[in-house]
Parts: structure tokens; C-alpha cells; sequence
């Protein structure tokens, strides 16, 4: 068990929330890290990159994550189950390159066919080495993992350093590129990515104060946004904040201030008139035409339509009906954080013509807790729709909800099976050009989902009903089911599940030692 003393404070997870990172040390022998950045070296010089393969080829990196540092940060911002995800990579920083990464800021690609604000995923950069700004560390950029949109000079470009065991634990989509190495070192950075198996029920993190303290440091400040996702990690969604003190008058101001020319300024009443809740509805009207906004305010003004009661819910789900993609999309969040309230309308929309729409209301049903029966009935009806965006999000829906979803096993196993089925008949038809979800890394989007739905979802008692769809989803041609398939088992650890496992252990195993140069 964790001592508490090891997991982050509310400080550290407000500025998680907030500005999207923590730096965090490992304090381990400075000779493994030596040893395995020497090792690192040579097999990328004389073998190439092993992407994913680069724990198995260097097993000795499995001791980075398992101090009860590391432990303690993933546990305070992803649960005490959180499971690490299948890929990872060795990013190698050569002095003089111009363009190292491709020199772009850039998010990671996602893993979900929606990015959430909320954490469910994580990632960390770890320097085996001491690090410098002249050699090259990742940069980030505080205070953007919320935005779609590059915000370029407006936000501030951070290089973490320190020494060796040095990590910066992010937000899975914060912006962030390589920089240049100006050293006269090779400069190697671990990234590896985390994924949430569960909802909070309760704080993770040694957490003290109920309410949130903001310092700054961000390019906007998003009040309710955050407000949205602290609560949620505390195990008490939509609780919001009480609504702040305020009269005719000050809502009249705010509706002026949302005329500014000034973005900033439109920002900051928007994020106020969410903060006086359903006090500020009447200006909902006006607050839905701005969900075509820069994004920053947009955000706001989404999230304080969440917060104004019936009149803020009904805008937002109006603009989800009827806006283009990109305000419907936005309006998604604030539904999300409006909570139970928005149910009906979503539910309606899920007899939406346009599949899009389906599939955005199924995605915010699954982020609504707790869920209503009425609710996980509708996301089990979503597994029929004719859309794939659509079964696939209710796919989704059903694993995040977990024990809230009831017995899901067999209808999410019998996806997965499905998924398997119809891989031989995608490999002959090429490359899907309807695909817009521009996810090319997934091979089986809907048996990936599935199979990490069934992780999250199933239990022992489950195994009768999973075991035959998992045991056949370690020969997918997808690597990412393969993985979940066996995570599943090994988190099941049944008789059954270990005989499967112990199958096929046999066959996979594969040597860290065995390189061209030493074959036998």
C-alpha cells in the first residue's frame, strides 16, 4: 500500500489541472540509470529504434516506473488501478539536428475517437540522464491541453531540467515538441503513456482542501472548466461551485463585456456568468451564438452553459443539433459538465439523422455520472446503430461507466469477436478512405475498444463469458488488442485466463539478450 506521503498534493494536482504538468525526481542509483541509458545506446546505434519494444529490450527501465514516486503521482491522477499503456518510445536527441521530433508542436495522437479534458490518460517524459536547456528536453506549453488549436506566441514555452531520474508527469494533450540540442551530448528521453481504468469515486491524491486556489500562469483562465474536472476527480461530478453573488446589474455588465473586441475580455465574462450559474441564464441566448468563438473563449462560454440550469443545458443542446461540427463538438463539454440535467436532451439526440451528433451524445451519456438506467439502456440499444462512430463510442461508454453499465461482458465481447472476424475482410479492401478519425495506428478501432472496455469491465466471475473473444484476440492483427486482450487475462487471473496466458507466453517469448550479434 502507498504511503500517502508518496502521493501528489492539492497544490501539485491544481497545477496538474491547470497548466497540465508536474515535475517529479526519482531519487535511484545514478548506475542504473547509466547502465540503462549506455544500453539504450547501443541498441539504437547498431539495431534502430525499438519503439514499443523498448521495454522488453531493455527490461531493466520496468524499475524507473515501479518508485513509489511514480506510483504515487499516476495513482493521484489516474486511480490507484491505472494500467500502463502498450506504447511507449525512446525519443533520441542528437546535438545539431535542426528538426528533432520533426521539430513541431504537436499533441500526441489520442486513443479514444473524442479527447476528454478529463484525465483519463497521462504521460510521463523521464531523463535518464542530468538535463539541460542546451541539451534539448522536451518543451511544453503550460496551460494547453484543453485546445484543439495551436495558441502559438500566446502561450509560454517551458523546458523542465534537473538531474538524472528527473520526469515530467503531463496531461495526455498537452502541446509540446522537441527542442533544439545545443550541446555537444546526445540527449534520451523515455515517454510513456498511462491509461485510467476507472471513475474517481473519491480524491486518489492527498488531498486536503475542498476548494481550488488558482496562481495564474496559463494563457486564459478557464474557472469552470477546472472547477469541472477537480470535482470529478474528487468523486463528486457536477457539484460545481456555488454560484457567486450577483445582481441584475452585474449580469448586465457581463453582457457587454461579451461584445468586447477584446478575446481576453469576452474570455473572463464568460467564465464569470458561469461562475453566478443559473443567475446569468438569460444571457444563455447570446452565449450559445459564441460557441463559434476563438476556442479559448469558446471553452468558457460551453462551460458556463453547463452551469445555468435548464436554460444553458437547452442551448447546448440545440447548438449540438444544429451548429456545425466544430460547435457541437464544443458543446459536448458542457454538457458533460452540466450532469445529470442533460440526459433527456442527449437521449433525444440519439435519434439524430446525422451520425455525428449520435455519436457525440453517446459520448457525453458515458461521461455523465452517476448514469441512469434509462441511460446505459440507450448506450446498449447505441451497439446496433448503423454507424460505426456511433457503436463505438457506446462501446466506450460502457466500459468508462463499468460496474454503472451492469452486465456488458457478453454484448462487448461479442464486438470484439466481430472486430476479429471482419480484420481479414478490412486487410483485403486496403486503406479506408471514409475513415476521418485519422487514427491509421489503430488497425481494429472497434475490437481496441472493445478489448480495453472488457479490461475496465470484467471480472472473474465474467471469465465463462469473455474467455474465448480474449483467447482470440492475442492473434489479432491489431498490436494495441493484443495487448488489451492480455492485460485482460492477466487482471482476470483465473485458471482458465493463466491457462491462456501460459499458451500463449510460450510461443511470444522473446529475448532482450538475443541481437544480431548474439544469436544463440
Amino acid at each position: 500500500m502507498l504511503d500517502y506521503q508518496c502521493l501528489l498534493t492539492d497544490e501539485q494536482i491544481i497545477q496538474f489541472i491547470t497548466k497540465g504538468y508536474v515535475v517529479l525526481h526519482n531519487e535511484l542509483p545514478d548506475q542504473l540509470h547509466d547502465a540503462v541509458r549506455d544500453k539504450i545506446n547501443v541498441v539504437l546505434h547498431e539495431e534502430g529504434n525499438p519503439g514499443n519494444n523498448i521495454l522488453p529490450r531493455v527490461p531493466e527501465i520496468q524499475q524507473f516506473f515501479e518508485t513509489p514516486v511514480v506510483k504515487g503521482a499516476l495513482t493521484s491522477v489516474l486511480g490507484p488501478d491505472y494500467y500502463m499503456h502498450p506504447h511507449r518510445h525512446c525519443h533520441y536527441n542528437q546535438p545539431g539536428d535542426p528538426l528533432p521530433g520533426g521539430g513541431q508542436w504537436h499533441k500526441d495522437g489520442y486513443w479514444s475517437s473524442m479527447r476528454s479534458h478529463r484525465p483519463w490518460w497521462a504521460m510521463i517524459f523521464y531523463y535518464m540522464q542530468d538535463i539541460t536547456e542546451e541539451m534539448g528536453p522536451t518543451a511544453i506549453m503550460p496551460g494547453t491541453a484543453y485546445y484543439e488549436k495551436f495558441v502559438g506566441d500566446q502561450g509560454e514555452t517551458l523546458l523542465p531540467t534537473g538531474k538524472a531520474g528527473t520526469m515530467v508527469l503531463v496531461h495526455f494533450d498537452l502541446w509540446h515538441k522537441a527542442s533544439l540540442n545545443v550541446s555537444d551530448m546526445d540527449r534520451y528521453m523515455l515517454k510513456f503513456q498511462f491509461v485510467r481504468l476507472r471513475a474517481p469515486e473519491s480524491p486518489s491524491w492527498n488531498h486536503q482542501e475542498k476548494e481550488m486556489s488558482f496562481t495564474g500562469g496559463t494563457p486564459y483562465a478557464h474557472l469552470n472548466l477546472w472547477r469541472d474536472i477537480w470535482n470529478w476527480m474528487r468523486g463528486e461530478p457536477g457539484q460545481g461551485m456555488p454560484s457567486a453573488t450577483g445582481d441584475q446589474a452585474q449580469v448586465e455588465q457581463l453582457a457587454e463585456e461579451l461584445k468586447s473586441e477584446d478575446e481576453t475580455v469576452r474570455a473572463r465574462a464568460a467564465d464569470q456568468a458561469g461562475l453566478l450559474g443559473e443567475k446569468a441564464a438569460s444571457l444563455a441566448p447570446e452565449l450559445g451564438q459564441m460557441l463559434n468563438d476563438r476556442e479559448p473563449v469558446a471553452l468558457n462560454v460551453s462551460y458556463a452553459l453547463g452551469r445555468m440550469g435548464s436554460a444553458g443545458i437547452n442551448e447546448l443542446i440545440c447548438r449540438m443539433s444544429e451548429g456545425t461540427t466544430q460547435i457541437a463538438q464544443r458543446a459536448a463539454y458542457g454538457l458533460q459538465g452540466a450532469g445529470a440535467g442533460a440526459v433527456p436532451g442527449l437521449l433525444a439526440l440519439l435519434e439524430h439523422a446525422n451520425e455525428k451528433r449520435r455519436a457525440l451524445a453517446v459520448f457525453v451519456l458515458g461521461m455523465i455520472v452517476p448514469s441512469s438506467n434509462e441511460a446505459v439502456s440507450a448506450l446498449k440499444a447505441c451497439l446496433q446503430d448503423p454507424s460505426d462512430w456511433v457503436r463505438r463510442n457506446a462501446v466506450e461508454a460502457l466500459g468508462i461507466m463499468g460496474r454503472e453499465a451492469g452486465d456488458v461482458c457478453q454484448a462487448l465481447a461479442n464486438v470484439l469477436e466481430q472486430s476479429l472476424l471482419q480484420e481479414e475482410e478490412r486487410e483485403a479492401a486496403g486503406p479506408d478512405d471514409t475513415d476521418i478519425s485519422q487514427q491509421s495506428y489503430i488497425l481494429n478501432k472497434m475490437g481496441y475498444t472493445a478489448a480495453l472496455s472488457l479490461l475496465r469491465t470484467a471480472k472473474a466471475t465474467d471469465v465463462p463469458i469473455v474467455i474465448h473473444s480474449l483467447e482470440q484476440a492475442l492473434h489479432s492483427k491489431d498490436r494495441y488488442v493484443r495487448a488489451y486482450a492480455f492485460e485482460t487475462l492477466t487482471h482476470l487471473r483465473t485458471p482458465e485466463a493463466t491457462d491462456v496466458l501460459i499458451r500463449y507466453y510460450r510461443p511470444a517469448r522473446w529475448c532482450p539478450d538475443t541481437t544480431k550479434a548474439s544469436t544463440f
